[in-house]
């Protein structure tokens, strides 16, 4: 491999690293600095962390076809971070309830590139023999890119306030312009939107032809169950722990939780990594619905801060499972179609309808009935989840459905 082409690999290495704190950094704090700053109650606050959700829902599936369509996917993933980097600090600067609903809708439309941008840079600059390897260590470097960040904004957050933490996410997502080192002539933009071998012959598959093969469909369902399961958990984590320590105090705790998490996942997508071709998706699969629920059903024993923290690493197995098989299941369902990006883009659409039902839902249930209820819904939604792909979904490895 030529050193240009592994300075191009490298430079993908640092778009996931700090892709993290544009797309998974921000939730829990926003949840504290919400809830300790801004004095809001956890219904209001699952309405603003939903608001991501509603534009991810319904943008996700024309980004999707915007990045299998364009040649320029490193511009659009550095516009994306300086908007990303714009909204942080409207975080901190706007108080006002309805400004603060806009600034997340906005938030929701421009992250709504990175899953796309960096799968897509993944499959076209790869061989088919090496793309396995490096999804999974595009979701590794994602989850250090968390670990890393999780440290910064508990330091921030206790030193200086809660409102720096939103700064210091605007420096992170800025960074995210390493984008710019990867080399148009390192990506074959065939394979970026073929999910196969690229073989150049610029075919696509009808829409209509996406929706006629039902495992899509089932993989669908059961992506909104696992984040209807997931997205609001360390939300709501986040909530107990600032209840009883508001302000900077509770931000150390939030960072550990997510720092606990985000340290496993990024063993366990490496591990993910090699075993998917081995194994098989679909065993890998249900095991991280499986850990979901036990995550969420233990959570009801205990609201102890070192309880909720440790059962974080948990939450760490569901996640990297998870995050490396979603796009190794959907290259799979897309092999040949020519629309990876698209057929993503869908299914993150599906991700993004999961987290709008989660937060704006058990946010209320919480408030109304408690949180251990709300992590009790959670938890069922994971079993029902686990009970879909095991029954519906037949595995992907290979090249012909099943």
């Amino acid at each position: 491999m030529s050193h240009e082409k592994q300075r191009s690999l490298r430079a993908l290495d640092a778009l996931n690293f700090f892709n993290a704190g544009i797309q998974t950094g921000l939730g829990p704090f926003m949840a504290i600095f919400y809830s300790s700053v801004r004095h809001w109650n956890p219904g209001q606050i699952g309405i603003l962390i939903a608001c991501q959700s509603v534009a991810g829902i319904i943008v996700q599936s024309a980004v999707g076809h915007l990045v299998d369509e364009s040649h320029h996917k490193r511009l659009l993933t550095a516009g994306a971070a300086l908007v990303v980097a714009a909204c942080a600090v409207g975080i901190a600067l706007l108080p006002q309830f309805a400004v603060q609903v806009a600034v997340q809708l906005i938030v929701g439309l421009a992250v709504t590139v990175f899953p796309a941008a960096t799968a897509a840079f993944a499959l076209g600059m790869t061989d088919e023999k090496e793309r396995t390897g490096r999804i999974a260590r595009n979701e590794s470097f994602t989850h250090f890119g968390n670990a890393s960040w999780a440290l910064i904004a508990g330091v921030v957050g206790v030193a200086v306030s809660l409102a720096g933490l939103f700064y210091a996410a605007a420096v992170f997502a800025g960074m995210a312009l390493a984008v710019r080192f990867i080399a148009d002539d390192h990506v074959n933009y065939e394979a970026t939107r073929e999910g196969a071998d690229g073989g150049g012959e610029n075919k696509r598959s009808s829409v209509r032809d996406l929706l006629r093969d039902k495992r899509i469909l089932t993989f669908t369902a059961a992506v909104v169950l696992f984040n209807v399961s997931n997205a609001a958990t360390l939300p709501l984590v986040a909530q107990i722990l600032s209840r009883d320590n508001r302000g900077r105090g509770s931000a150390w705790q939030v960072a550990a939780a997510v720092f606990a998490a985000e340290l496993v996942m990024i063993f366990v997508a490496k591990y993910a990594g090699g075993k998917a071709d081995s194994w098989g998706r679909k065993p890998l699969f249900l095991t991280a619905f499986a850990f979901l629920a036990v995550r969420n059903g233990v959570t009801v024993l205990s609201h102890n801060r070192y309880y909720l923290i440790g059962l974080q690493t948990l939450d760490g197995v569901a996640a990297a499972l998870y995050g490396v098989l979603l796009t190794l299941v959907t290259t799979d369902l897309g092999k040949g179609a020519g629309r990876f990006n698209f057929l993503q883009g869908a299914i993150q659409s599906s991700m993004g309808l999961g987290g709008f039902l989660s937060n704006s839902a058990f946010g209320f249930v919480a408030k109304r009935a408690g949180f251990n209820t709300s992590f009790a819904g959670l938890s069922a939604a994971a079993v029902a989840g686990g009970l879909l792909y095991q029954l519906r979904m037949p595995e992907t490895r290979g090249d012909n459905p099943q």
